[in-house]
């Protein structure tokens, strides 16, 4: 007699209706995003040739790995600084903020708004980003410098998003941004997104670079518990400087 004998099928454990079909749809919506991702992926492999807005629906967060996405409001606003009065010379850094290097690649496909295409590089521990060969370098913050040595010195614009909110994750990002940067006063354009409670570090770690708080605050598609602030070294249409205590 085998064991499954013992047991009625009415002693089985059964899901009610709703909570099948809220699975089937989980997994239906994940087989679509693994689908996309696996076209995307083959076109970049060919050379992506940005015919429809990238999306970051197809990378989906992990939270283990402190991944939240900006709303795409934001990463637009974030992306639109970047690139205002590019020339053919800049080059920007997007340290751990896939999602406002996604924007960039979108803006960027409109040649009659944004003519002039800057170097761009992504520094992210996701690899998954790797699909865009060119732009995507690998990025541990716990080794700031394990980078390719012709980027040092090499940014005039760089934004940064530490993935914790703890002083050595900051420090260390703040180690790599130095390093990137071309220079560490004007024309350099600086931006930091990170929790409200890191404001007195950040201003440490960047104060000499001209670095303040803003009154722009970045909004992230999930939300957030924690506070976050927008730090930069340079007023805009987007943003001003918070008035000094």
């Amino acid at each position: 007699m085998g064991l499954t004998d013992d047991f009625d099928e009415e002693d089985r454990p059964q899901l009610d209706p709703s909570t099948l079909a809220a699975l089937q749809e989980f997994y239906t919506e994940r087989d679509e995003r693994e689908k996309q991702f696996e076209d995307l992926k083959s076109k970049a492999e060919d050379a992506f040739d940005g015919s429809k807005p990238l999306s970051m629906e197809l990378f989906t967060e992990s939270w283990q790995d402190s991944q939240f996405w900006y709303k795409d409001e934001t990463a637009t606003v974030l992306a639109e600084q970047l690139l205002e009065g590019v020339t053919e010379d800049s080059k920007i850094a997007v340290v751990s903020a896939p999602s406002v290097y996604i924007q960039l690649r979108n803006l960027l496909n409109d040649r009659g708004r944004y003519p002039i295409r800057p170097k761009l590089m992504l520094l992210e521990f996701d690899e998954r980003f790797g699909v865009f060969k060119e732009d995507f370098s690998f990025y541990d913050y716990k080794q700031p410098f394990k980078l390719d040595p012709s980027m040092k010195g090499s940014f005039d614009r760089i934004i940064c998003d530490p993935p914790f909110l703890n002083e050595d994750c900051q420090s260390k990002a703040a180690l790599t941004v130095r390093w990137l940067a071309k220079t560490w006063e004007a024309p350099l354009k600086l931006i930091q997104c990170t929790g409200e409670r890191m404001e007195s570090l950040a201003h440490k770690l960047y104060g000499k670079a001209g670095m303040r708080t803003t009154t722009f605050l970045p909004e992230h598609s999930k939300g957030l518990s924690n506070e976050f602030r927008c730090y930069a070294n340079f007023e805009c249409d987007a943003w001003k400087f918070q008035p000094e205590a």
